[in-house]
């Protein structure tokens, strides 16, 4: 399993602001987990974060933190990650985003996107990728890589006559930001295994008739991810690929019980099999962030040059985990209980 997820309810250094993010990760699971471990710390702490310029933060917050990776030799071929990042503070939604996953929010039951996909296909990724003496084909960065933006995956940053942002691979994010408003119902972050099989709009609509039944988020994550997954993934088509998914319903101040008689006042439709089929258990858990993970990953097509195999590459993640934890760990807290370096389900 190559994927991480964070969820904080707050920020160690600030209290006023939430984080959720989701790391998809491809060649090997270290880049994601670190990701996991350290990236919001890097944003927190960041001089224009402490100034409360957020956006600018984000962005400085992810290229340090490729940067300082970039310091562990150990690290510059094993692996990278996609990058989803979203912050909510003062009444505002802030995401930040490099690579494929996606971050959608729920605005009275329209699919408003919070991020775009970066891919080699997309006009202005690709004429970067070409600046920087790279090609697209079948739709990959070098025939190889299905994203063009990215932590890690430092095969795609050597050219040194280039800033980091103009490198084949950036791991530069865009950051799109939003005023809360009380149309703003939940928002749903989530990796491209979800995003291949359905449209924004058919998982807001997924979570929404859901939770208006009451059915807890971590059920939702659970029958949205068996809704995706494939019947047979010896074929490694259509889900088949990773799945992780973050649901954060945003109370606004309202108890989830008010949260839940609001939604349910919103939802006017239903879907078309009955409340049996598809709102069995219903829960009335406080809905906040739940995360579900299935695996399988399909985002290098074939191993870049050096990387290692997966047998490799956990036997590295092992030999350069000291070295790598005293690069980040320097002027560190320690972690809070939300945070995920390692896989599976919360």
């Amino acid at each position: 399993m190559e994927d991480a997820h964070v969820h904080l309810l707050e920020l160690e250094n600030d209290p006023t602001s939430a984080y959720f993010s989701v790391f998809d990760g491809h060649g090997g699971s270290h880049v994601a987990k670190l990701a996991s471990r350290y990236l919001h710390k890097q944003i927190a702490q960041s001089e224009p974060y402490l100034q409360g310029r957020i956006s600018d933060a984000l962005i400085e917050g992810f290229l340090d933190f490729d940067e300082r990776m970039l310091e562990d030799d150990g690290l510059k071929d094993v692996s990278g990650s996609t990058a989803v990042v979203v912050l909510i503070k003062d009444n505002c939604i802030f995401c930040a985003n490099a690579g494929d996953s996606r971050a959608v929010v729920s605005v009275s039951g329209l699919a408003v996107p919070l991020s775009i996909d970066h891919k080699p296909s997309n006009e202005e990724e690709s004429k970067r990728i070409f600046a920087a003496g790279g090609w697209v084909e079948f739709n990959r960065v070098n025939g190889n890589l299905a994203l063009s933006r990215a932590l890690g995956d430092f095969a795609f940053k050597t050219n040194k006559n280039l800033s980091a942002r103009e490198q084949i691979v950036t791991a530069c994010p865009e950051v799109e930001t939003c005023t809360i408003t009380e149309e703003h119902e939940f928002i749903i972050l989530a990796c491209d295994g979800i995003w291949d099989v359905m449209t924004s709009q058919e998982v807001i609509d997924f979570c929404r008739t859901r939770l208006a039944s009451g059915s807890s988020p971590d059920l939702i994550c659970e029958q949205l991810i068996d809704n995706c997954l494939s019947q047979d993934c010896d074929l490694n088509g259509l889900g088949c690929d990773n799945m992780t998914v973050i649901l954060v319903c945003l109370l606004q101040g309202r108890s989830p019980e008010d949260y839940l008689k609001q939604l349910q006042k919103n939802v006017t439709t239903r879907a078309g099999a009955t409340n049996e089929e598809i709102f069995s258990t219903p829960s009335h858990s406080p809905p906040t962030a739940v995360v579900q993970e299935a695996d399988i990953d399909s985002e290098l097509i074939v191993p870049v040059e050096h990387c290692p195999t997966e047998t490799e590459t956990i036997s590295m993640e092992q030999s350069v985990e000291e070295e790598t934890n005293e690069i980040f760990e320097e002027d560190q807290l320690a972690e809070k209980d939300g945070t995920d370096g390692t896989e599976g389900t919360d």
